[in-house]
């Protein structure tokens, strides 16, 4: 009997013994992986808290996690570039007069190469030019541009819409719808009726996509690339309908040979008395070698404000080729083409 207890006993303390093992090592698991999550959970505040020189976007593969890594770090940059800002307007309030001259930022348009053909307007054979090439007449108020406006065979109504907002623009101009006539047989029609601008606007995918700019009787004739058309019900904020006055017109940044001939004419267009009442202008802004057309109104407020209303429409021009004489597609003389893969291996090089 002693025996049998002897045995059980030692069976029920081992049983025990090895349920307390199991309670000690499953107390200690917890807590170790416990441990090891708030060791996690540390890293990850640090981590994001504070970017280390060597981090890298591409290394975190979640991509919220990513997002919102590349958020933090856009926003320490902000606040860095900000009290850098703050600092230098403090340094230049203490240093007064004495202070350095502000750095001027570089830009396209100031580190332009420079171009041999760059218009000097003082130059004596500049203004001798100006006085015998075809838009003399003009200039000298001995004629008054009349313009012919049509399309291309069978326009779309977005075409249609385009030009009858530029006869509203250009003073004295005349909308023509052709059908299937070639340009060969308006041009002498056109001449014969006393017509000094023959403006074709072609189209693709039922959008205006350029347009050919005819100087008559003699030339010269000049192809566009049309982009960025915006009619008047396209804008926000649209004034009135623009008037039948006489606009002003003014040219920025024609600064070469070609870009003088190329303001010549479009500033051709428009009668050279504008009409100051109907306070009504026309701009053809030069920029990297597109030329962007806005039509505003304006208004003096007081001596120092003045307030400006856009009437619309506007679109942006891309010189494509320069011919001489009137539109011949096949014996035609060109003067200047634009070769894209040629003359577009510069960014900082330009040609109006």
């Amino acid at each position: 009997m002693d025996t049998t207890k002897l045995s059980t006993s030692d069976s029920v303390s081992k049983k025990k013994g090895k349920k307390a093992k199991k309670q000690v090592q499953s107390d200690e698991k917890p807590v170790v992986e416990m441990d090891a999550v708030s060791v996690v959970k540390e890293e990850k505040s640090t981590s994001g808290a504070t970017f280390p020189p060597s981090f890298s976007m591409s290394e975190i593969k979640n991509k919220q996690r990513r997002h919102m890594m590349f958020i933090k770090l856009k926003q320490e940059k902000r606040k860095q570039k900000l009290e850098l800002k703050k600092k230098i307007k403090r340094e230049r309030e203490a240093l007064g007069d004495k202070a350095p001259p502000k750095e001027v930022p570089k830009t396209i348009e100031n580190q332009r190469v420079y171009d041999e053909t760059t218009v000097n307007p003082e130059d004596e054979e500049v203004a001798f030019d100006e006085g015998t090439d075809e838009f003399s007449a003009y200039f000298n108020r001995l004629t008054n541009p009349k313009v012919l406006i049509t399309t291309s065979d069978r326009p779309r109504t977005r075409t249609v819409k385009f030009i009858e907002q530029l006869a509203t623009v250009i003073p004295d101009a005349h909308v023509y719808y052709r059908r299937g006539l070639a340009l060969k047989r308006v041009i002498p029609q056109c001449v014969s009726h006393g017509f000094t601008y023959l403006l074709v606007v072609n189209e693709d995918r039922k959008m205006p996509n350029g347009l050919v700019l005819c100087h008559l009787p003699d030339g010269p004739t000049a192809h566009f690339k049309v982009s960025g058309v915006r009619l008047r019900k396209e804008m926000k904020r649209i004034g009135k309908a623009p008037t039948e006055h006489t606009p002003e017109v003014i040219l920025n940044n024609f600064t070469t040979r070609l870009g003088h001939t190329v303001g010549r004419l479009l500033a051709a267009l428009f009668p050279h008395d504008p009409q100051f009442v109907g306070r009504q202008v026309a701009t053809f802004h030069n920029q990297r070698d597109f030329v962007f057309f806005r039509f505003h109104r304006y208004i003096f407020k007081n001596e120092k404000r003045v307030g400006i209303q856009e009437l619309g429409p506007r679109f942006t021009l891309k010189l494509r080729s320069l011919q001489k004489g009137t539109f011949d597609s096949k014996f035609g003389e060109y003067e200047w083409v634009h070769k894209r893969h040629e003359m577009d291996s510069c960014r900082r090089k330009f040609h109006l």
